[in-house]
């Protein structure tokens, strides 16, 4: 059996992790860590494991790397598309795959690195021009309104509805509207397809997150489907 610790401080990106790696028989998620502090507990706890961790989380790599060593953990680290994987290939991590990986390649990774063989995501591979090469993403970016960005931006950084009515200044029941509205335009389901597809069109993510970091919290309409 192959253990996973999942170590990212977005809840809804570790349950999107933990969905793909659900599937397989031979997985299990034995922790999850939002902390440093519970990343290092799990590290101790559970030996012989593999964490993936986002490079934001834990950004004393060498000090991470070292307890894991210890204790016999192999790491995976999901770097930003603009990151270099030298910083970490020179502290020891057998893995590197970045934010826009896919189910199928985070697997391959997962296994590689669990027998002690290095897996880098091809960085070449990685969209550079977002513009042209995401033009599903930049399309789903240019439907969307400003609030209805701003509320993608929140959900992904893990907010319930009532704290994003509460953000906003309007009520549940008005942001619920909202997200309907969204997920008919991109064409997802639920709250998790919506982050998981976000964090994976890389120009979404920025053009919510720009848009959650310069509009004001204020009233929302309504009636969202009046305000395009």
């Amino acid at each position: 059996m192959l253990k996973i610790i999942l170590a990212d401080n977005q809840a809804i990106f570790r349950a999107g992790i933990a969905k793909v790696l659900a599937v397989e028989d031979h997985v299990r998620i034995v922790a999850q860590a939002q902390s440093v502090e519970q990343a290092m507990i799990a590290v101790e706890k559970f030996r012989g494991s593999v964490m993936i961790y986002a490079s934001s989380f834990l950004p004393d790599t060498e000090r991470i790397a070292a307890l894991a060593r210890e204790s016999g953990i192999q790491l995976v680290v999901i770097a930003e598309n603009s990151e270099l994987p030298d910083r970490y290939l020179n502290a020891g991590i057998l893995g590197l795959i970045f934010r826009s990986v896919d189910a199928v390649e985070l697997l391959k990774c997962v296994r590689k690195v669990s027998v002690g063989e290095v897996y880098l995501q091809d960085l070449r591979a990685v969209p550079h021009n977002a513009e042209t090469d995401d033009f599903v993403g930049a399309r789903v970016r240019d439907r969307l309104t400003p609030k209805e960005l701003k509320i993608v931006a929140l959900i992904v950084q893990g907010f319930k509805n009532k704290e994003i009515a509460n953000l906003l200044g309007t009520t549940e029941q008005v942001v619920k509207n909202y997200l309907r509205n969204v997920y008919d335009k991109i064409g997802v389901s639920d709250r998790l397809e919506l982050a998981l597809f976000t964090i994976h069109h890389r120009i979404l993510a920025e053009a919510a997150a720009a848009s959650a970091a310069t509009m004001r919290a204020m009233p929302i309409p309504v009636n969202p489907g009046s305000t395009q």
